[in-house]
């Protein structure tokens, strides 16, 4: 393989790493005056841990934010590198999940999970019930049992499966990989769950 065979796709590797390391949590608590991210609740700089600042409205932002920036960087760097959609797709989950700029230490990844999922609709042909049942099912498992933790990992860990079940085995085996990582960075949340000292949505505590 040459080296132009090789520049496309590491190069949209590394915007996807670049874009996905962006830490929205952590840029909208600092310009807000909500302080430092990192010394609030579980110190996670995502959604959840954003909304025990008392910023709502911050949260939600970090959460959209944090989805946007998968689906754009899989857009971004299949239009400037075409044919290149998993890779970007790769850069933007680890960027996130072990940013250099925070010393690899990022979020838990469901949010920009989700996004790369919209990127692959907008872009591979991946079928809309794909991201409609990863909204559905982080949103039930919320509901159902006001862990936060819980419906992430549900929601990621089922998405190989739903990938599966639309017969695109090539993603499937990529989401796959993605809900391992998603998991691994839950791993804490896990030990705290088996020990039932795992907070739920609006109490305090680390669950993020």
């Amino acid at each position: 393989m040459t080296i132009e065979l090789l520049a496309a796709p590491l190069l949209a590797l590394l915007l996807g790493y670049v874009l996905g390391s962006i830490p929205f949590g952590l840029i909208l608590t600092r310009l807000s005056g909500a302080g430092d991210l990192r010394a609030i609740g579980s110190g996670n700089i995502g959604a959840t841990n954003v909304l025990r600042t008392g910023h709502k409205g911050l949260a939600t932002a970090t959460l959209l934010l944090d989805m946007g920036k998968g689906t754009a960087a899989v857009i971004l760097a299949e239009t400037l590198f075409p044919g290149n959609v998993a890779t970007p797709a790769l850069g933007a989950l680890l960027g996130h999940l072990y940013p250099v700029w925070l010393k690899f230490n990022g979020g838990k990844g469901v949010a920009t999970f989700f996004g790369l999922i919209l990127a692959f609709c907008i872009r591979d042909d991946l079928h809309w019930s794909a991201a409609a049942a990863y909204a559905a099912i982080w949103l039930a498992a919320l509901a159902l049992t006001r862990y936060s933790s819980v419906a992430g990992m549900s929601a990621a860990l089922l998405a190989p499966v739903v990938a599966a079940l639309l017969e695109r085995f090539d993603l499937a085996l990529l989401f796959l990989g993605f809900g391992l990582l998603v998991f691994w960075k839950h791993r804490l949340n896990v030990e705290r769950l088996l020990a039932g000292t795992e907070p739920r949505v609006g109490r305090k505590g680390a669950d993020g």
